[in-house]
Parts: C-alpha cells; structure tokens; sequence
C-alpha cells in the first residue's frame, strides 16, 4: 500500500455508557471518511501523554502512514480519563475495553475491523479481551505478556512471593497518582487529580490477599482455555525479560492461529530493544493488521510458528548492546526431544538417567539469605545490570553439579525441567534451579531459572506442608531459553535455597536435603529447523528527541555491612527531566529502592520503593511522592504505604495504606 499522509488528534473523548469519559490519542490516515480504514487499539494506564509517547510515536505515525488508524486510550483514573482506576486487569477493565472496540467500529471512517495490541499491561488485555470475542476484533499482538497470572507474572512465581510485586504496587502507586494535563482537561483537572488520589487503591494489598492459584488469578489466565481466543494471535518476548515463556505457551494452546517470535531482547517494543539485533516490528505488524483486518493475501500467515533467536555462548557484561546469534524457524512447534542429565557419586552432571538407589549421596544446602544478588530485575527495561550478570557470586552459595567439558556444540530450545527427591525440616521452603554456561575461563552465564516454593510441589491453588524428614519428589520447569553451550565449555546446574532479591525468603531458613542419586535434569534440543532471516528496522533509531532539560541516570549496587551482617541491595533510577517539543509538558519520575536482608534470617527481610513524579509548564508544576515497604513477621506480611501531592511548593493531598496480612505457606 502507498504511503498516506495522517492527521494526529491530541485528544479524543470516548464517553462509554456508564458516563465514564476515556481520553484517547488518535492517528487518522487521511481521506479515512472516504475509504474507511482498518484500527489498531492500544489500551493502558501508562499515560498516553507523558507515559507511553515515546514509543506511541515510534510506531503509530508508521501504521497512519500505511493507512492504518492507531487509537491508543487511558485506562479509567489514568492520563486524562475520568474516574479512579479498580485493580489489574478487572472485569470492568475488559468489559470497557470491549465497549472501546464497538465505539472504534461504528465510526464513520472505520472498515469496522479492530487489532489490539500493546506489550506488557497491553499485551495482557490484549489475550484477555481477545478470550471475550468481541465481534469487531479480528487479530492481537501480544509483547511480553502472559498466559498465566500466577505463574508468569510480577506477583508469584511457582508459588514463590516476587519482589517484583512490591516494586509493581510502588509504580502503579505512582502513575495513578499523577495528574491530569490541564492542556487537555481543562479546569477539572485539579478535581478529577484529587479524585484519584483520594479513592485509588493499593494494589499490594489485594495481590497479598491471593498468595495462591485461586479465582482472581484464573481470571484474565487465558491458559485456563485457550480455546477461548478464536483470533489469530502474533505472540513476541525477548530472552531477557521475565515473560519469556509466553510465546511457547501460547502456540502449545492456541495452536495453528499462534505465531511466536522470541529475540534476545529486554521489556521492549523489538524495534527498538536492546540487545540487538532488533527486528522490523512495523513491517511485520502492518502485514499482520492489513491481512487479518484487510484481507490481502501478503504471506505473514505462512511465516513458521516459531522463530526465535538463538543466543549464542553469551558473556555477562555490565552493559550488553548486541548478543551474538542466529536466528532459526520452525514451522509447526512441538515438544522438543530432550537430552538427560544425572548427579554420579561424585557430583558430576553425566548423559543418561537417574537409577534411584544407584548411590547413597544425600547433599544439604542451606544457602546464605543473600544468594541472588547477580539475578537482574525480574523483567528488564535495559540491557545493562538489570540483566543477570556473572553467576560465580551466586554459584558460591548454591550446590553446583557440573558437566564435562563439552567435545562439540550443543544447542537448546524450550524449558528445561528438573525433577529430584527433597526433604526438609520445614513446612516449606524455597529451592532456586539455574542452568549456566560456564566458559573456558570460569565465567558464568545464567541461561535459565526456575523456582519452587516446595509447599506448592503438588498443587499452586492448594498448597500443603512438607512432611517433616520424609522426601518428597519435586519438579521445577525452569523458563524456556534458545542458547548455544559451546564446545569447550562446560554445562552448570546450581540449586540454592535462596534467591534474593528476586524472591522472598519463606519466614524459617531450614535449608534442604537433596537425593543426589534421584536428581534428573532435561535440556530440550533444538532439533529440526532451518536458518532463517528476521528483517532489522529499516530505522535504527525510530524513538522521537525530547528536549533535554536534566539528564538521567541510573545505579543498582550491592553492599555488604560485615559489622551488622546485613545485605543491602540497592536501585536509582532517574529518567532526567524531558520536555515534549509538541506540547511543551516536562516530566521526571524519580523511582529509590532499597532491599534488606541479614544473610541467617529471614525475618530480618524489608523492601522499600519510593517514586517522585514531577509534572512542569511554565507557571504549573505538580509533584507527587509515593511510597511502598514490606517487612514480615513469621505468620504476616506487613505492608505500608503513602502518597503525598505538591502543587508547586504547597502540599495539598497526603494519604496512608496499612495492612496486616497473613501468611498463606509463602
């Protein structure tokens, strides 16, 4: 299709029929009333004018100009939209977004044929309103997203309590407390701004309350039905971020109307994620919206299932910019062939099976509270330490079973799984699995993880205690990876009972007894593929320039108090103050972290988030502080939390969050 000139509506009231008014940002192809277009929505609480613009920019200026329009709304209580936002991914979430996609259909310069997409929250709704089957709806694209809310996501994972959930509550804490642009609400802003902050709620509150696999995780879990979801779905992740698994997942479900594409990249949109290489993610997307919203027959729908990129014998680094690889395809996915691992007497990863009884070699480990310091950020946003960086600090405080050196290339695909017989003196406790390259000269590469709160061994929505000496058998699938293991190199396996800060410690430190001679560890082969080609953005550097004011930084640390023996791990991250060169607002969003820990006891855990959010134009400034802490008790979860609103120098709002809540086995 040639390229068409569009027109951008800063602003857009959607009123739904509740009276709600939602803001949206709308880029229209011209001539759109008179050869009506397909739409692509985007549904979010990130703010469409100083939250998501950046990368709004990037990519629906390029859909307008191949005569696609791009509607990217607020989320209730969000940006400019009216009211206070209800919680995650809320049925009344979903059922407005279904609203939107009608309103979009039935307008005049609509060929009634909608795609969503979004990544991350937006690639969430997008699955989730895709399982509600709007009419209207005929195609999603979903980025690092999930198919599973309890297992896949910032809260819990396998039954382990995420940190991720606290640093989560603390930015949506901070969002929705930030004001609406008076350029666009006019004299209701500083209403419509108190509102929000009066009535908003504390999301860690309503999380802590479901610590297990229940209802409220079900909902919006599209892996609960897959057949659900009748559209054809493009499902994408990067390798360094904490949603890896999705794209497997879903073309295991949704079979034949998946396609899956994985890069070595961060939390980002693949246009302009690091590490490169990076893939043409416009040109992809604009032939999957004009085939399934179009009908021109273009071929997207004959790419392979999967493709994805195979990461090839990765070094750490403090900042990674390219990963060496090659990308291959698969035309139909099916479940790999898996080569097997066993622990010998000696501790050795040897090929083969596990023989039970074949040794009596029983290993306890009792890692030091503070093992996971090199882990990284559960889901990244740049490709520097929030990466997981060398594993030998890690590998320190886990039991490392080790392989031979490797005589040829070995090269991996899928999740690999561990399964061994543990006991423990606990009612539970966590065990961490990881699979790492270990390079000629020692250093270590985390290829994959995967956790297990052992009370959750049988069952995430009914967890029961361990019994106390017996063993019990446990299997932990740990996150898909696509690596190469050089030859030269040797393959580790390193379990560790703590994994912090990545996951919380349980409230007693028993450390678990494992049977070696039970222990069987799988890597899925990459088996049958061809080499293949993933087109790089035509535009190296498609992010628009905001005008500089103040610039960013960012610093994560680790420092060890050996006098009070006392851990504490440590985030700084400044975006700098930015002003955007159309509508003149500058924005900065100050985000401190603080996690601490004594290495013997868990009970000594604490986690603190704080947010400052600045919001400038000449002769207006706001400013809003919120913070989020956790600290525990062996039996609760004490939880906190406050927001402060500055208009200018005066401070107009303050509000506080406090709530006691009881341990569920975690």
């Amino acid at each position: 299709m040639t390229e068409c000139s569009f027109t951008v509506l800063e602003n857009e009231w959607i009123t739904l029929k509740d009276g709600t008014r939602l803001s949206a940002r709308i880029w229209m192809p011209d001539g759109a009333g008179q050869d009506p277009v397909p739409a692509v929505f985007e549904f979010l609480p990130y703010r469409k004018r100083d939250g998501t613009c950046l990368r709004d920019e990037s990519t629906y200026p390029v859909f307008a100009a191949a005569g696609i329009a791009g509607v990217r709304v607020d989320i209730r209580g969000s940006g400019e939209s009216d009211g206070v936002i209800d919680g995650e991914y809320t049925p009344l979430e979903l059922a407005n977004a279904c609203e939107l996609i009608a309103w979009i259909a039935a307008q005049p310069w609509s060929n009634g044929s909608v795609g969503m997409m979004g990544i991350s929250w937006g690639g969430f709704n997008c699955l989730q309103v895709a399982a509600l089957r709007p009419p209207a709806l005929k195609a999603v694209i979903s980025i690092a997203s999930t198919v599973d809310r309890y297992n896949d996501d910032i809260h819990y994972k396998n039954g382990t309590h995420l940190s991720a959930q606290l640093s989560w509550a603390a930015t949506m804490l901070a969002y929705q407390s930030r004001s609406p642009d008076p350029e666009l609400s006019g004299n209701r802003w500083k209403e419509m701004w108190l509102e929000r902050l009066e009535n908003e709620p504390f999301f860690l509150e309503e999380w802590l309350t479901h610590q297990r696999r229940d209802e409220f995780w079900k909902h919006g879990s599209i892996g609960e039905n897959f057949d659900d979801v009748t559209v054809p779905a493009m499902v994408i992740a990067g390798w360094a971020d904490g949603y890896r698994n999705t794209p497997i997942r879903a073309i295991e479900g949704l079979g034949d109307k998946a396609k899956a594409l994985i890069g070595p990249w961060v939390h980002k949109y693949p246009h302009f994620a690091w590490p490169k290489p990076r893939a043409d993610f416009t040109g992809e997307a604009i032939a999957w919206w004009n085939r399934w919203l179009r009908g021109e027959e273009n071929g997207i729908d004959t790419l392979p299932q999967m493709r994805a990129y195979i990461l090839d014998s990765i070094r750490p680094a403090p900042r990674r910019d390219f990963d060496p690889g090659f990308w291959i395809g698969k035309d139909r996915w099916q479940a790999p062939d898996m080569m097997n691992f066993y622990a010998d007497q000696f501790g050795m990863l040897i090929p083969g099976n596990p023989i039970p009884g074949a040794h009596d070699h029983d290993r306890y480990i009792r890692s030091p509270l503070d093992t996971g310091t090199a882990s990284g950020e559960y889901f990244t946003l740049k490709p520097d330490v929030e990466m997981a960086i060398d594993q030998r600090g890690d590998d320190a405080g886990s039991l490392v079973v080790e392989g031979e050196v490797l005589e040829a290339d070995l090269d991996v695909l899928g999740r690999p799984v561990l399964a061994m017989s543990v006991s423990c003196d606990a009612d539970w406790a966590n065990l961490c699995a990881r699979l790492v390259d270990v390079h000629p000269d020692g250093t270590a590469t985390r290829v994959s993880f995967g956790v297990l709160n052992l009370a959750h061994r049988d069952s995430y929505a009914e967890p029961k205690a361990v019994p106390k000496g017996e063993k019990v058998l446990i299997r932990i699938e740990l996150d898909a990876c696509g690596y190469r293991f050089r030859k030269g190199h040797r393959i580790r396996l390193s379990i560790s009972t703590s994994y912090w800060p990545m996951i919380l410690p349980p409230p007693s430190d028993p450390g678990v007894t494992i049977d070696m001679a039970s222990l069987g560890f799988a890597l899925p082969k990459l088996g049958g593929h061809e080499k293949i080609t993933v087109k790089e953005p035509d535009n190296p550097d498609p992010l628009p320039k905001y005008i500089e004011h103040a610039p960013g930084a960012t610093q994560r640390s680790v420092t060890r108090n050996l006098t009070e023996n006392r851990t504490e791990y440590r985030i700084h991250e400044d975006t700098g103050l930015f002003e955007h060169p159309g509508n003149g607002l500058a924005t900065r969003q100050l985000r401190e972290e603080l996690w601490s820990i004594s290495p013997d006891d868990p009970l000594s855990m604490t986690g603190l988030s704080t947010w400052t959010c600045d919001m400038r134009r000449p002769n207006w400034f706001v400013r809003t502080i919120s913070t989020a802490r956790i600290a525990c008790t062996a039996t609760e979860w004490l939880i906190s939390g406050d927001v402060k609103a500055y208009e200018e120098e005066t401070q107009i709002f303050e509000k506080t969050f406090e709530k006691r809540i009881r341990r569920d086995f975690m």
